[in-house]
């Protein structure tokens, strides 16, 4: 398990931290690292292990906050590597991920798809295609 918070980490804001960290947990697989409770015990910090290197950081701020539902667009993107992005795929969209983009070859060499989580980040899962 990764300890270390790698050299550059995203910092996404969900309006539902505890439905979101959950949903991610099943949707993607990752592994909860730590989670920050307020008074009333609502989560308001949180980081996930993704993969064997990678993690995410996510909070949940004041009312000056909107997330991409809240806005009607998306303003940020994230490009994970998988080892199987068919597996995530299936796994995603059986949690309930909108597709933006099914699994697909692309022609810079990695085979890519994209969803939507359910507050409305995009994520972009890829791994390298074999070129034999």
């Amino acid at each position: 398990m990764t300890t270390a918070v790698p050299r550059i980490t995203p910092y996404l804001y969900y309006s539902d931290l505890g439905r979101a960290l959950g949903w991610l947990i099943q949707a993607f697989g990752w592994q909860e690292k730590m989670r920050a409770n307020d008074a009333d015990g609502k989560p308001f910090h949180a980081e996930l292990i993704v993969g064997k290197d990678g993690a995410l950081m996510m909070g949940c701020p004041g009312p000056e906050y909107r997330n991409p539902k809240d806005l009607g667009h998306v303003t940020q993107s994230l490009y994970v590597r998988v080892d199987d992005v068919d597996a995530l795929f299936a796994r995603a969209t059986s949690a309930g991920a909108k597709v933006i983009e099914p699994p697909a070859d692309q022609e810079y060499g990695d085979r890519r798809c994209a969803v939507e989580d359910c507050e409305g980040h995009h994520w972009f899962f890829a791994q390298p295609v074999d070129k034999k």
